[in-house]
Formats: structure tokens, C-alpha cells, sequence
């Protein structure tokens, strides 16, 4: 007996059908860089991409997690919403799904344009690439498992990364685990393993909406060693970076284009405004 179908469905033409041919092209057309760096081991940067252009992170040493968090660059209330995306498109993303992003604005923040380990599939294990199930690594957690203090989790590293733009430890939120392969075991419990991600391995998204970006170089670096438990150790020799590349596609690639509307809701939740009737009938009822 098969399994249900997915509870989030598209239809021709709705919200959730994507136009895969505009994205093809975008991804195929010519290229003009506009930013390029390195994300060293155990730190994390933050950057800006503007609506209309293409973001690609690489694996440039090897096999290496990345902890991605998206925000509206002229609005940082609005940013990425994991566990809704996980609804609308997958627990994890490759080419042609979308990020989404937070109520009361609910429209895609990104589209993945390109991904070298799309065809990874799901492995004997059941894992899968480019996580959407858990989150980042934090020292909270770290300190309740272990005992110990260490300022480079993900979470941190994030922290650091997004301060000079104003935001705080209370901004940083759910992330996309980048490269990172995870599923849930035959307990229902969350597990990561080893990372397939190859040198000059892949992961690019087309920007909808101007953003501002941070990632993480996981201090688990591969994953290929246990952070917690009886086995773990410091993985520090299993940590590379991860470089940025930042592309302005031709302008032709993006004729018909633009960037997509916040929600359309025009309701109240119910709630209206208290007006001065409102003021007197609630004195009448109390008198």
C-alpha cells in the first residue's frame, strides 16, 4: 500500500508551482561576479545578496556542513521559516525547491537553482543532503550534553557573524544544514552521518528578495565523527571551509521577473479595532 500524498500539494499555475524553465535559464546564462570568499574553519560571515541574483557555496576542500540563514535585507523580521518550508516543499531541498519565509510575509525567499549532490537521492540508511530537519548546532545544548563551554557552535558563529548588521542572538533562527546528510532512524530519532559533498561540490540559489545571508563552518566539519555521546572527540581535523561566490545574471536571463509579493491575507485574525462605542457599551455593561 503506498503512502499518503503529501498534504502541501501544487496546483498548475498556484504558489507552489515553480517555472522551472525560467530558472534553468537563469542558471544557464552568462555571469558577472559580484562578491567572492572563503568562510573559514569554525567561524561564520554574514553578506548580502540583492533580488535578481545568484548565490553559490562550495565545497572547496572537501566535504564540509554549512548552517544558512536568510533574512529580508530591508526587513530582518521577515526570514527563513524551516519548519513551513519543510511543509510546502520537503525536509530536503535540491534544484527547483524554495525557501519560504516567516508570517505575516509567507512568499519564497529563495529558489535553488543548481545543486551537484541533487542526485544523491536517499542512501541505504535512509540519509538525504541538504537538511531542513534539525537545526544548528548551539552551546546550550553542548553544555547540557557535555558540561563543557565552546563559543563556536553554529549558533554562535552566526551570532558573531550578523552583529555589525545590527541583529542580535534573538534574530538568528532555524537554519538549512548546507551539504549536511541526515534522516530519522528506525526510533523516529534524528541522526547525521558523514557528508557525500565532494571538493567542488555545489548548492546555488536564485535571490527573490534582497537578502542578507550568514553561514556557519560547522565546528562538526563532515560529521564523519560523533559530537556527543560515548564516542565523540574533537573533529577538528574533519573541518574545511566553505568559499562564497555571488553572481549578477545577465539582465535578458530575467525578463518577465520579479520579485514576488508578500502574502495576500487581507483578514484581521478576527480582531478589529476598539472604538470609542466599544469604550462606552463595555462602561454600560460593568454599571
Amino acid at each position: 500500500m503506498g503512502r499518503p500524498e503529501a498534504a502541501y500539494r501544487a496546483s498548475a499555475g498556484g504558489a507552489l508551482d515553480v517555472d522551472r524553465a525560467f530558472y534553468d535559464r537563469v542558471a544557464a546564462a552568462g555571469r558577472h561576479a559580484t562578491a567572492s570568499f572563503e568562510i573559514p574553519v569554525r567561524s561564520g560571515v554574514a553578506w548580502e545578496v540583492p533580488r535578481g541574483h545568484l548565490c553559490r557555496l562550495v565545497t572547496v576542500e572537501g566535504p564540509q556542513v554549512g548552517d544558512l540563514n536568510l533574512w529580508n535585507r530591508n526587513d530582518p523580521r521577515e526570514r527563513l521559516w524551516a519548519s513551513r518550508t519543510r511543509q510546502l516543499q520537503r525536509a530536503h531541498v535540491s534544484t527547483y525547491d524554495r525557501l519560504w519565509s516567516t508570517l505575516p510575509f509567507l512568499r519564497p525567499m529563495v529558489t535553488v537553482t543548481s545543486d551537484t549532490l541533487a542526485g544523491y537521492g536517499t542512501d541505504a540508511e535512509g540519509g538525504r543532503v541538504h537538511d531542513l530537519l534539525g537545526t544548528r548546532c548551539d552551546p546550550y545544548v553542548n553544555r547540557m550534553l557535555t558540561g563543557e563551554d565552546f563559543d563556536h557552535h553554529c549558533h554562535s558563529n552566526l551570532v558573531r557573524a550578523v552583529q555589525p548588521y545590527g541583529l542580535t542572538e534573538f534574530d538568528v533562527h532555524d537554519v538549512l544544514n548546507v551539504f549536511q546528510c541526515t534522516g530519522l532512524n528506525d526510533e523516529d530519532r534524528y541522526f547525521m552521518k558523514a557528508s557525500p559533498a565532494r571538493p567542488g561540490d555545489h548548492f546555488e540559489f536564485f535571490a527573490e528578495i534582497d537578502l542578507l545571508c550568514a553561514l556557519s563552518t560547522c565546528p562538526g566539519g563532515d560529521l564523519s565523527v560523533p559530537l556527543w555521546g560515548p564516542d565523540a572527540r574533537d573533529p577538528v581535523e574533519v573541518c574545511r571551509p566553505i568559499r562564497v561566490e555571488v553572481y549578477r545574471p545577465d539582465e535578458e536571463a530575467l525578463h518577465g521577473w520579479g520579485p514576488p509579493a508578500r502574502a495576500q491575507y487581507a483578514g484581521a485574525h478576527g480582531l478589529r479595532p476598539r472604538t470609542w462605542t466599544d469604550v462606552e457599551a463595555e462602561t454600560a455593561e460593568r454599571a
